[in-house]
């Protein structure tokens, strides 16, 4: 399999730059797999589309304020991006310019309020650097750090909060779990007042999400690996809408990576704490998810195998192409689709 073939046309002026107004109001492409229909709607009518006893998976990791812009000791400016928390203060990082900071290099942020060394490169190119500071690692990122927006946005964020789902709880993702931004606290009410059980994984998002895929074949490349974990509390409520036949519908591709790594043969899940590198891509055996809440992905993406494994990848070019047409807006910041199975 090629990742060519997961290749389409988009015009640079659908990727959205900035959030819309109000977050339940974009708009919401609607995918009936076994009808094989497309519907446009608005991001509210997704209630119309959940049963009584469905479940609803929400990823409610927190976004940090991950990027912060240091001196040398000579004066020089770099820039750090925090990945992965490794083991308490020590970090993986990507830093700029790579070729300056070898290990042993000591830099400043904040006017001497954080101060890193550099331990070790790691294979990627990454660093593993260690931090010292007198307080709270997050109130000292809260205060110097900034969000760590994907590489296709190019306009500053106003609000902060607006790069976080309003359900987001546990600090940890270098990048937002996109497909819940569209959520209010009022639309989720609404949602559980129908009898619709909402279950909560947390997975960190790494910034692996929008690294492009170079290899020519699907099967070649390596996913980057991030970190999950899942209560016996929200494994109940996933479980229960199983054993009732009814459906597992995932907020989010990071939402479904957690659902399928710990689903066992029968679709039920288990709590689990650890790293999941899954890789969906066509001819994956879906076990426990039955339906997809997701916003619009990049061409020759991981993200766009995935969702191409979930409905098949024709239906889905299909579906893009229609929404380029429609001048849907695409990436982090864009409308969104829902697909059941």
């Amino acid at each position: 399999m090629k990742v060519a073939d997961f290749d389409y046309e988009l015009p640079e002026e659908l990727i959205a730059q900035v959030p819309i107004e109000k977050r339940d109001m974009s708009r919401l492409m609607v995918l009936d797999c076994k009808k094989q229909t497309l519907e446009h709607k608005i991001f509210t009518d997704v209630i119309d589309y959940l049963e009584q006893g469905d479940c609803l998976v929400i990823n409610d990791t927190k976004v940090i304020p991950a990027r912060l812009y240091g001196k040398k000791s000579t004066g020089a400016n770099v820039e750090f991006l925090l990945l992965k928390q490794l083991d308490g203060d020590i970090w993986e990082s990507i830093v700029r310019p790579g070729n300056k900071l070898k290990p042993g290099t000591k830099v400043t942020f904040g006017d001497g309020i954080l101060e890193a060394e550099i331990l070790d490169i790691l294979n990627d190119g990454t660093r593993k650097v260690k931090f010292t500071y007198e307080g709270i690692f997050n109130e000292i990122l809260d205060k110097i750090g900034l969000m760590p927006l994907p590489p296709y946005i190019h306009e500053e964020l106003k609000e902060r909060d607006r790069y976080q789902t309003v359900y987001a709880r546990h600090q940890g993702s270098a990048a937002a779990p996109t497909a819940g931004l569209h959520f209010t606290e009022e639309l989720l009410k609404k949602i559980e007042d129908q009898g619709i059980n909402v279950a909560k994984v947390t997975l960190h998002v790494g910034i692996g999400t929008f690294r492009p895929v170079k290899e020519e074949n699907v099967e070649d490349h390596q996913i980057h690996s991030e970190h999950f974990y899942v209560t016996q509390e929200n494994v109940d409520k996933i479980n229960q809408a199983k054993k009732q036949n009814k459906r597992v519908i995932s907020v989010g591709t990071t939402s479904c990576r957690v659902l399928e790594s710990i689903a066992d043969e029968n679709g039920m899940v288990h709590p689990y704490e650890g790293d999941t590198s899954i890789y969906i891509y066509p001819g994956y055996k879906f076990k426990c998810i039955d339906g997809l809440i997701t916003n619009f992905h990049l061409p020759k993406s991981t993200l766009l195998m995935l969702v191409s494994a979930l409905a098949g990848k024709e239906y889905i070019l299909k579906a893009y192409q229609e929404a380029v047409k429609e001048k849907y807006r695409f990436f982090s910041f864009g409308d969104a689709m829902l697909i059941l199975k």
